[in-house]
C-alpha cells in the first residue's frame, strides 16, 4: 500500500493522445503535471502489439491532417522521423480502383504506439494505476487509486471515455452541474472487436494493403507488413464494425476470431495458414455522439476539464486538438 501523497498542479487521468498532448503543453508553461493511466503502457488507442516476430496496430490505424494547428505538430513529427505518408485512400474490396479521395493518411514508423511513447518522453507517467474515486478538497482534488496511492492536485484533466470519468467522480461523491452532466451523458461510443493474425505467407489485399468497409460487419482489414511497421512477419489487423462488435461482444474469443478471419480468407494465398491469433476488445472504440466543443470545463468546481476524442472530432486529430484545448483552459484557471 502506498501512503505518501503525491501533490501536483494538474493531475491528468489517461495517457492517451489527449492527455499526452495536454501534458506537453502544460509542462512547456512550467506547470507541475502528473499523469496516471490504468494501462501498462501509454497511448490508449494508439496501440501496437507484438505477435510472433512482427507487430500490428490494433487500435487507431492512421490519421489525417485537417487543421493548421495539427499540421504544425505533424510537420515536427515528420522532421523527427516519426511519421510517414501511407496512402490517399483504401479499396472497398471490389475490383474497382481504390477510393483515393486526396486526403493523405499518415502512419507511424514502428506502429502508432511509437508516437505515444515519443510524446511521453520526460513525463514519467504513473502506469498500472487504476483510480477508485475522485473527491473535492479545499485545495482542489484528491484522487485515490485502488492500490492506496493518493494524488492531490489543484486542477484535474479527465481524458478517459466519459462514462469511466463520470464513474470516478460519482464514486467520490462529486456532483456536476445538471447542464454539464446532461451534456456529458449525451456522448455515446461504439465498440470494436479487433483481431490480429500472424500468417506464414502472403495476403493479396488491394493497394495499399488495406480494405475499408465503413458500415459492413468487417469494417477494416490491413496488412501491417505492407503498411511498413512489421517487416519481420505478415500480421493482419481485422476490425469488426460497430453493430457486428455488439452482436459478438460476449461470444468466446475463439468464436470471435473465427468470425473475423472470414473477412480476409478470400485474399489468402493457397498455401498460407494462420500461425497465431489474438483478440482485443475495445469497449469505447469510437465516439458516435460527440460534444461540439473541444473540451468541457465543469462549472462551480475546482478546475476540472473533460477532454478526449469524444469532443469536437472523433478522430486522432480530434483527440490531439482536444488535449491542446484543455491545456489552454487549465492554464487560465491556475
Amino acid at each position: 500500500m502506498h501512503s505518501e501523497k503525491i501533490d501536483t498542479d494538474i493531475l491528468i487521468v489517461g495517457a492517451g493522445l489527449s492527455g499526452l498532448m495536454a501534458a506537453n503543453a502544460l509542462l512547456y508553461q512550467n506547470f507541475s503535471v502528473v499523469m496516471v493511466d490504468k494501462g501498462r503502457s501509454v497511448g490508449g488507442r494508439l496501440a501496437t502489439r507484438r505477435i510472433g516476430p512482427g507487430r500490428a496496430d490494433h487500435g487507431a490505424q492512421f490519421f489525417t491532417i485537417r487543421s493548421p494547428e495539427f499540421q504544425q505538430w505533424t510537420e515536427r513529427w515528420f522532421t523527427e522521423g516519426l511519421i510517414y505518408r501511407w496512402s490517399n485512400g483504401w479499396s472497398d474490396g471490389s475490383l474497382a480502383p481504390a477510393n483515393f479521395d486526396g486526403n493523405p493518411r499518415y502512419a507511424v514508423h514502428g506502429g502508432m504506439n511509437a508516437l505515444a511513447k515519443h510524446l511521453a518522453k520526460g513525463l514519467q507517467p504513473h502506469l498500472n494505476i487504476r483510480l477508485a474515486a475522485i473527491t473535492v478538497t479545499e485545495q482542489g482534488w484528491q484522487s485515490r487509486a485502488e492500490n492506496g496511492q493518493v494524488y492531490t492536485s489543484k486542477a484535474l484533466l479527465l481524458t478517459p471515455p466519459v462514462p469511466q470519468s463520470l464513474a470516478l467522480l460519482e464514486a467520490g461523491g462529486v456532483e456536476l452541474e445538471s447542464g454539464d452532466r446532461a451534456a456529458l451523458e449525451k456522448i455515446e461510443y461504439a465498440p470494436c472487436l479487433a483481431g490480429l493474425f500472424w500468417l506464414n505467407g502472403p495476403l493479396h489485399l488491394p493497394e495499399p494493403g488495406a480494405i475499408q468497409h465503413s458500415h459492413a460487419p468487417i469494417s477494416w482489414i490491413a496488412d501491417n507488413q505492407r503498411k511498413g511497421i512489421s517487416p519481420e512477419a505478415t500480421i493482419i489487423t481485422v476490425h469488426a464494425g460497430a453493430e457486428y462488435s455488439r452482436q459478438l461482444w460476449a461470444a468466446p474469443q475463439t468464436d470471435v476470431l473465427a468470425k473475423l478471419q472470414v473477412g480476409f480468407l478470400p485474399y489468402m494465398a493457397p498455401n498460407t495458414t494462420i500461425l497465431e491469433a489474438q483478440l482485443k476488445r475495445w469497449r469505447y472504440a469510437r465516439p458516435t455522439t460527440v460534444r461540439p466543443e473541444p473540451c468541457l470545463l465543469a462549472a462551480n468546481l475546482p478546475p476540472l476539464v473533460f477532454a478526449g476524442d469524444a469532443f469536437s472530432d472523433p478522430r486522432v486529430e480530434g483527440a490531439a486538438l482536444s488535449g491542446l484545448a484543455a491545456s489552454q483552459v487549465l492554464s487560465t484557471q491556475l
